[in-house]
């Protein structure tokens, strides 16, 4: 070993005994404590601690060889061998006051506690460059000056985990509030205004449902509903609510028994001396010995007697008895009537009486013909009817159609259902918003004569048709009834020059298709009439003018 040159290359580390010799130049022991485990300064054997510690690597015996820092204990006392049963536990070694030789001022390293075996284990060394070698008259280093320009050195604190230089900073607990922003001051002040908001409001709700569920089952038991304020008696008196105000009292109730059968139907007040229009379909059980019964709205009843009646028309007038004070009701103008004009129908379907149902004109002029149950179509009728589709069923018939000002328009009559064809309102299945209804302008001519002279006339060319006949149009018979001919002598047909066999294709300008709707068109007007018929087949026609014949009509 070159002792004395810090330069030389280090020798190998050896071992004398048990300890391992430090290294030439290898850095200070940071505990304090050599290899051997005995702690710097400490004196051991014929050497002192001064002189170790002012060359701690050349202490040599007589021979030359490294000599152990003290003699081998031959009881193994600690620290120096392992601990026996009986050895106390090694003292806690403290740090020393005076700095390692070479370190600058300041505290030095502590030493790390021995452990029970014996052995100290050495703290990781931080590289540095030795001090060379000295001898023992060499004079002691002077003490490290300091510049009086560069800042004091901090002192070290081994209690402190903070680097020299954060040292002087002062503590702070982790996460202490810091000043907020007068934004941030402002949110959460709004914050706990919500917070509150909602939490007043949740506690309210709770106390509400809570208060809500006891008084619905400890509370009175007694439900009062609302209801709507006073509704006016009063209405207009155009509406539906006022024209049957105003129609209701002239509306009365047949209940009619013959020896055969018996029926229900309505009828209306035409006059102060008790006369009643209805349908003769109504009235037809009674012509043979019967009663008739008529029920006003007041629920006042009285007995009646048939007047007159034609089947023709299906129209029939009868009269009550004892009486007075009736209203009867106004008669409007049919001709007047529009396809969608209002209307309200009143009667007693099914047996219920004073039943108003409303709905529009449907279409005018519907050639349709009713009855003929008898067979030899002296029961038929041919009307020139009003179709509207408010809801009438056995039971309207003879009741009024009446217009938006409570006028009678016309009589209802007939509906037709959906399995038959169109008939007479009794025995028919229900309503599907077909119903027909006999224009007033013709009842009021019928009811007049039915009152005057107790049957109608009829309006009549003096031909015979054949019914038979499919074709287009209404075609003369070649031969009349009872063997007589076809087109009466000195009749209005005779008079137009009409033949057996002519094609009649339309009346007035109207195309007719069959010889019931010849009929149906030549009985919506008054005998005493003109006419225009087209006569021939097309591309063949000619123009007669006629003057309507009377015929009496059948009861």
């Amino acid at each position: 070993m070159n002792e004395g040159n810090p330069t030389a290359d280090p020798s190998p580390s050896r071992t004398d005994g048990d300890f391992e010799l430090a290294k030439p130049g290898a850095a200070p022991d940071p505990t304090g404590i050599e290899a051997g485990g005995v702690p710097e300064g400490t004196a051991t054997g014929d050497e002192s601690a001064e002189d170790r510690r002012a060359d701690p690597g050349t202490d040599r015996g007589a021979t030359g060889r490294p000599r152990p820092l003290h003699d081998p204990d031959p009881y193994s006392t600690p620290p120096y061998g392992g601990p026996g049963p009986w050895a106390p536990a090694p003292p806690v070694q403290h740090p020393m006051a005076t700095p390692a030789h070479g370190t600058p001022s300041g505290k030095a390293p502590l030493p790390a506690p021995p452990s029970h075996s014996g052995a100290v284990a050495p703290a990781a060394p931080e590289p540095t460059v030795p001090a060379p070698a000295r001898s023992p008259d060499a004079a002691p280093d002077p003490a490290p000056r300091q510049d009086p320009a560069a800042p004091p050195t901090p002192r070290y604190d081994p209690w402190n985990p903070a680097p020299p230089s954060e040292q002087g900073a002062p503590l702070q607990h982790t996460g202490a509030p810091l000043a907020l922003s007068r934004t941030q001051r402002e949110r959460r002040a709004w914050g706990r205004l919500v917070g509150v908001f909602l939490g007043i409001s949740l506690l309210a709700g709770g106390i509400g449902g809570f208060a809500g569920a006891w008084i619905e089952r400890e509370g009175t038991t007694e439900v009062r509903l609302p209801q709507a304020g006073a509704v006016p008696d009063g209405r207009d008196r155009d509406s539906v609510a006022g024209i049957a105000a105003r129609a209701l009292p002239s509306v009365v109730t047949l209940h009619v028994r013959g020896a055969d059968e018996a029926g229900t139907g309505t009828g209306f007040v035409l006059d102060g001396r008790g006369h009643i229009l209805t349908n003769n379909h109504v009235v037809a059980p009674a012509s043979t010995g019967g009663d008739i019964t008529v029920t006003f709205s007041s629920g006042d009843t009285a007995e009646a007697e048939v007047v007159g009646r034609d089947s023709g028309y299906d129209l029939a007038v009868v009269r009550v008895k004892g009486v007075r004070g009736l209203t009867p009701l106004a008669l409007g103008n049919s001709d007047g009537v529009r396809v969608g004009d209002p209307v309200v129908a009143i009667g007693a379907p099914f047996g219920l009486a004073d039943t108003v149902t409303s709905g529009i004109v449907s279409a005018k002029e519907r050639p349709i013909t009713a009855g003929g149950e008898k067979g030899d179509g002296s029961d038929v009728s041919y009307v020139d009817a009003l179709q509207t589709d408010a809801p009438i069923n056995p039971g309207n018939s003879g009741g009024p159609l009446l217009d938006s000002h409570a006028r009678v328009i016309g009589i209802n009559s007939a509906i037709r259902s959906a399995g038959r064809d169109a008939d007479s309102a009794e025995g028919q299945s229900g309503s599907i918003g077909l119903g027909f209804a006999i224009p007033v302008n013709q009842a009021r001519r019928v009811a007049e004569e039915l009152i005057n002279t107790g049957h109608a006339d009829h309006p009549v060319i003096g031909v015979t048709l054949d019914m038979d006949y499919s074709g287009d149009g209404a075609r003369i018979d070649t031969r009349g009834g009872a063997g007589g001919p076809a087109v009466v002598e000195g009749g209005p047909g005779d008079r137009a020059g009409l033949k057996p066999g002519d094609l009649i294709t339309g009346v007035d300008r109207h195309p007719v298709h069959s010889g019931e709707e010849l009929i149906v068109r030549i009985r919506a007007h008054r005998p005493g009439d003109r006419l225009r018929l087209t006569v021939g087949r097309p591309g063949a026609e000619r123009t007669v003018t006629l003057k309507l014949g009377a015929a009496s009509g059948q009861n």
